[in-house]
Formats: structure tokens, C-alpha cells, sequence
């Protein structure tokens, strides 16, 4: 073997992280520093360097003094921004996210750091950026000390938790909001005190409406320009400008989206993911990484404060728990004494004899939706999905009514002019894939004519309850209609779950229709997504002294129903992760899905070096509504899952991680992908 040449002391080396997205080139290359770039080429800039021939975007990794090339170094083609936009923290999370999602740096990297603008970098030229406390506290609003905390009182532990946090210290919690409570203000005031005291906070919400709120609810504590919005929906130069004003401290308190877990806040003390359970966490591109396990890593790693806000538990926030990782902060049994509305279970579908939609409203329900209307207080209808009439079957032999052009759920849709006939046998189903109107549809599997409603939607049950409860007012509130607020006062909402409005004073009855279409898809989730909705919309009622109620038109005796009647947020995450353990599924065991075909995800498995006790479950079909790779068909994908005991999800990364470059590296098509932990799988 030939020794490597003698490299000069003074030699200046650059070893840089092409950012070309593949798996066999995911690691550092040599670079030699002309005289006029080593001011600039430091450790986490953008460069340009020439690689295999074509000029390729690449970060500076780190500087040295010695190379292990044998050759004569090729020299950087250019800095393209002095701007240290890979700080070291930063750099440190891709390389261990890198591992836990058996992904490629390159990639995250595009995910985590805005696209580079100049007119950014050249309107901050010579300028050194205020500080956060130059940018100035709200007019009028109180700071400091002033900052009422007493809200967090209600919660047991929360004196504690509040206290390390202040200290600096790394508690990790998960909190449930009382009944009646505003979450968005609780976390303002904690964030606000935080951020005062010096420290950097990262709140990671799942779309721009919560991004909204939770916006507004710290400007009540803090300066307009002192907190700082980072998501999809600005432009390239603002999303910039601002990530700048992050890297550079300028920026102590970070509200976004999911892309916002990688802001690399300075002296992060505190990061907040809200609502973990909702699928906009989860980043739509490799290496598809979660924000609830951005933020995990992100308080390992800078040994900061976490805490997960939402409504409901999941399971891999109750395995946090157990593990003693993270603590509980749930409302005191005063606290949910005093706010909780009076909740009852209505398993018969009998009605009163004034309702004139039989089967729709239980007689509980319809008997508590009029004694809120007539206080003079608004009521909540949540139903499962938007739309007319969503889903159809067969009238005869209950088959699924299927488009006979692309086999899509056909379903009554909503007229233009917004007018309908009252049966819907009398309207014509369209396809909701292809819009084809099908007039005269035959069941494909008995070839009966007849249709029936198997989900009756947001826009019919707010037809249906408009004549029932006429002459109040009906909001409907789904979809891309999405009403955020309503007025006092007697009237009948009826929402999807996730688009509840808000009303002051709370609302004298929440009726949950439907409920088995939640409890009865075919997903892992199921149960866990159905609490999460009952809760959030239960959580808006009155409390019971004051008259509200939540009716939920399901059978007491299914131990979901029974959760949310006991309000035990902890105890049905307790149990949903105990069953999940017994059938080993995640999270108590870990798992990566592989999608291909056939022949490509075989060929991937022979190429991989799973842990020994991995298990290899499948080749199925790709499940129902799951995209397949990019440039393949649905019909042609299989997915294999590889489980491991939980523990072994960063070993079984690496394999993969391997597995991939090595496949890139041989250019095998077609393309294989990889999911670590995904959050649906069938």
C-alpha cells in the first residue's frame, strides 16, 4: 500500500458536503482554499466547487491542514455567501437525524436551510443586526416579571417544569390542556418569560392557522418584530431573511411550521411541538422525518427543554413517558372538576318526536342541543367528513358504489348553485377521482341501481340540522371553508375534525356524530385519532356548572368512548401503547417501510445488512392512498416492512443508509424508498 504524500503544514483545505442528494455520496471531499477565499471558506458557508466535471452547491464541513487524497487537490470555484448559515448545532442534528432515518445529509440539509437570496445578503452588508431586546416589547403589554403565570397553576407539576426551564435546565414534558383552556395563551406567557430571561424558544405548530394563533397570542407579551414566523408560505426572501436573523441571534422566539424544527436558535432553552399527532408534521420529501422527533433530538443534542402540547396523547409521546424521558403535566382534579362539561354516551339512535331526520340525532343529543339553543348559547356538531354525501354503497348488497371509468369512490357532490333534492337517489353520483357523473350506476357486484349513504357529510348534516333546529342560524365550518370564530348566541355549527371554531364563553352543547366512521377505518391510528378529535372539540363546551354538555353518540361500553368520558388522556395512551406492545407494533418496536417493486426491493434487502433481529414482514401491496415513489405506477409498488425492537431503529437506519448508497452506486433502477418510523402504515 502507498504511503499518502507529504502535505505541507500551511496547506489550506476545505473539506466540503456536496449537496447532490445521493446516498453513495453523502460524505466530505477535499478541496484546496485559494489565498483569496480563506477569510471566507469557513466552516458552514455555501461554496461552488467542481465536482465530476459540473459545478455543484456544497457546505464547508470543516477546515484543516492535511488530506488523505493522493492526489493534487482541485481548488473551491467560489464562496457564494460568507454567511455561516450551517452552524455547528445545526450540523450536529443532520448528522444524527442522518442516521436515525437512514437518510442523506444533503437532503435534510435543503429541508432545514432556506434557499440562499442576494439582494438579503447585500441589503445586511457591513450592518451588524439588532439585538432581540433592541427590536422592543409590545406597547402597553406586560414583560418580565410581569407576566402572569398563574394560568399554568391548574396543572400539576407545571410550578416544577416552568422552574427548570427558567434554570436552563433539560426537562421534558408532555402537556394536556384542562377543558376550556387556551393552550396558545399558556405557551405565549412560558415562551415570552423565556425569552426575556434570555433564553431561545422554538414553538413547531402543524399548519399556518395555528401558526397564526399562536403568533397572536404572543404579541400580547412581546414586541411584533420580536417574534419570528418561519414557514412555507413566505417568499424566498423573507423565509431568508429571516433565517439570517435566527442564525445570528437577532431572533430569540421562532413560531412555524415543520420545516421550523431546524431553525438553529441561539441558546435554545425551550422547544415546543404542539398537536405531534397531526400528519402536516411529518416532511412530505426524504428522509420524511417527523418535527416530534426533530425537536427529541434537537433536546438531546443542545440539551434543551421539551414539551409536547396537544389535546390527546399519542403513543410515542406515552413511550417517552414510561421511559422516564418525559414527564406528565395533566390538570389537577380541581381544575377538571371546575371545567369540565357534563359528558355523556348515546348509543341509541332513538329521537324526539319533533326531529325530522330519523336515525340522525340521538334523543340525548337533540334534547341537549335544544336546551343550549334555548340559553341562548351556540352548539357544536363535529362530523367525520365534508361534503354532501362522501361515500355511497350498494342499496342492496352494501358494496362500495366505484367509478366505472378509474374504479374512484363515486359521491353526491354540492351543486354550484347550492341547491339539492332531498334523496339521493334522486341526484346523480359523480366520481370524487375523475369527476365522471355516473346517471345511471348499477352495483358491480349484484348490479342493483340502488345507492345509499354510507357518510353523510358537513354540508348535509348542516341541511338536515337547519330544518331540524330552524329558525337558529347554521355555520358550516370544513374543508377550505374553514370559519375560525363565531359570535355568541344561539346558532348551530357544523364542523369537520380540526376546523372547530372558536367562541367566547364556550359553547352549551358539543354533539360527536358518526363516530364509528372514525372508529372503524382501517388504520393503526384509529382509536388514538378519534380521542384526539373528541377531546379537541369536547375541550370548547362549557363547563357542566355553567350547562355544557358533549354528547358523543357511541356506545359507552368501547374503551375509547370510555377515555374520553372519564377525560383519562393519560390512561388511553397507557393502554393503546400496551396493546401495541403486545402485538408488537410501533412504536414499541421500530419500523422502516421500503417501497419498490418487487425485484428492486429484494435486490435492496440482499444489499442491506439488517440487524440480527430484524424481521422482514411482507411484500404487500402498497396500502390504500399511499403515493408511490416518484416515476412509478400504484398498481406496480410493493412494500416490505423491516421491524426491529425498539432501540435498534439507529442501527437499522445505518443498514439502510448503506444499502442505498450501495444501490446508488451500482445505478440500479427502478427507484427504492425508505421510510423510517412512518407515521401511517395500513
Amino acid at each position: 500500500m502507498t504511503a499518502a504524500p507529504h502535505i505541507p503544514a500551511d496547506l489550506r483545505v476545505a473539506r466540503v458536503l456536496p449537496l447532490l442528494g445521493l446516498p453513495h455520496l453523502d460524505r466530505t471531499f477535499d478541496y484546496r482554499v485559494p489565498d483569496d477565499m480563506d477569510a471566507a471558506a469557513q466552516p458552514g458557508v455555501r461554496v461552488r466547487v467542481r465536482f465530476a466535471g459540473r459545478l455543484t452547491d456544497a457546505i464547508v464541513i470543516e477546515r484543516g491542514t492535511t488530506t488523505d487524497h493522493a492526489g493534487q487537490l482541485a481548488s473551491l470555484q467560489s464562496v457564494l455567501s460568507p454567511e455561516v448559515v450551517y452552524p455547528d448545532r445545526l450540523a450536529e442534528l443532520v448528522n444524527v437525524l442522518a442516521d436515525y432515518t437512514g437518510g442523506v445529509r444533503s437532503d435534510i440539509i435543503r429541508s432545514a436551510i432556506p434557499g440562499r437570496h442576494a439582494r438579503v445578503e447585500k441589503s445586511r452588508a457591513g450592518l451588524q443586526p439588532p439585538t432581540w431586546e433592541e427590536l422592543g416589547p409590545a406597547e402597553g403589554s406586560a414583560t418580565g416579571p410581569d407576566i402572569d403565570l398563574s394560568g399554568w397553576d391548574s396543572y400539576a407539576w407545571a410550578g416544577s417544569f416552568i422552574g427548570a426551564v427558567g434554570a436552563g435546565k433539560p426537562v421534558r414534558a408532555a402537556w394536556h390542556p384542562a377543558p376550556g383552556e387556551d393552550p396558545y395563551a399558556r405557551l405565549a406567557e412560558l415562551a415570552a418569560v423565556t425569552a426575556i430571561k434570555g433564553g431561545g424558544v422554538l414553538l413547531v405548530v402543524p399548519d399556518q392557522r395555528r401558526v397564526d394563533r399562536m403568533e397572536a397570542a404572543l404579541r400580547a407579551h412581546v414586541g411584533a418584530k420580536q417574534v419570528t414566523v418561519l414557514t412555507a408560505e413566505l417568499g424566498p426572501e423573507a423565509r431568508y431573511r429571516r433565517y439570517l436573523d435566527i442564525v445570528h441571534g437577532s431572533a430569540r422566539i421562532v413560531v412555524g411550521t415543520r420545516s421550523a424544527a431546524f431553525a438553529p436558535v441561539v441558546n435554545l432553552r425551550l422547544a415546543v411541538v404542539v398537536d405531534d399527532g397531526d400528519d402536516n408534521l411529518v416532511d412530505q420529501r426524504a428522509p420524511y422525518a417527523h418535527a416530534r422527533e426533530v425537536t427529541v433530538l434537537r433536546s438531546v443534542v443542545e440539551r434543551c427543554a421539551w414539551l409536547c402540547a396537544s389535546w390527546a396523547r399519542t403513543t410515542e409521546v406515552q413511550q417517552l413517558v414510561d421511559r422516564g424521558w418525559a414527564g406528565t403535566l395533566v390538570p389537577t382534579v380541581a381544575a377538571l372538576t371546575e371545567r369540565a362539561p357534563q359528558l355523556l354516551a348515546a348509543s341509541d339512535t332513538s329521537t324526539d318526536p319533533d326531529n325530522i331526520a330519523p336515525g340522525r340525532l340521538p334523543a340525548s343529543a337533540f334534547k341537549a342541543a335544544r336546551a343550549a339553543l334555548r340559553d341562548g348559547a351556540p352548539v357544536l356538531v363535529q362530523v367525520p367528513r365534508k361534503g354532501y354525501q362522501p361515500s355511497l354503497a350498494c342499496g342492496k348488497c352494501g358494496a362500495a358504489s366505484r367509478c366505472r371509468a378509474c374504479n374512484g369512490p363515486l359521491e353526491i357532490p354540492q351543486r354550484p348553485d347550492g341547491s339539492r333534492d332531498d334523496t339521493a337517489q334522486a341526484m346523480a353520483p359523480a366520481c370524487r377521482w375523475c369527476g365522471r357523473i355516473d346517471g345511471r350506476h348499477r352495483c358491480g357486484e349484484c348490479g342493483s341501481p340502488r345507492i345509499r349513504a354510507v357518510v353523510t357529510g358537513s354540508e348535509r348534516t348542516a341541511e338536515e340540522l337547519g330544518r331540524t333546529f330552524a329558525p337558529h342560524k347554521v355555520v358550516a365550518s370544513s374543508g377550505e371553508r374553514i370559519v375560525e370564530e363565531i359570535q355568541p348566541g344561539p346558532q348551530v355549527v357544523v364542523c369537520t375534525p380540526g376546523a372547530e371554531p372558536r367562541v367566547d364563553g364556550g359553547y352549551g352543547a358539543v354533539l360527536l356524530l358518526d363516530t364509528w366512521a372514525m372508529l372503524g377505518r382501517q388504520d393503526l391510528r384509529a382509536s388514538e385519532d378519534a380521542l384526539a378529535n373528541w377531546v379537541r372539540a369536547a375541550a370548547l363546551a362549557r363547563p357542566a356548572t355553567a350547562g355544557g354538555a358533549v354528547v358523543i353518540a357511541a356506545d359507552a361500553a368501547v374503551p375509547v368512548v370510555t377515555d374520553l368520558l372519564n377525560w383519562d388522556i393519560v390512561g388511553a395512551a397507557g393502554r393503546e401503547l400496551a396493546e401495541r406492545t403486545a402485538a408488537q407494533l410501533p412504536p414499541a418496536v421500530q419500523l422502516a417501510a421500503v417501497d419498490g417493486t418487487p425485484a428492486a426491493i429484494n435486490r435492496f434487502l440482499d444489499d442491506a445488512e439488517l440487524p440480527e433481529a430484524a424481521t422482514v414482514l411482507g411484500p404487500v401491496p402498497l396500502p390504500a392512498g399511499s403515493r408511490p415513489p416518484p416515476g412509478m405506477d400504484a398498481a406496480d409498488t410493493r412494500r416490505i416492512l423491516v421491524r426491529v425492537p425498539h432501540g435498534q431503529g439507529r442501527r437499522l437506519g445505518r443498514a439502510l443508509r448503506t444499502a442505498a448508497a450501495t444501490r446508488a452506486l451500482d445505478r440500479c433502477e427502478p427507484p427504492v424508498r425508505v421510510m423510517m418510523d412512518p407515521l401511517r402504515i395500513g
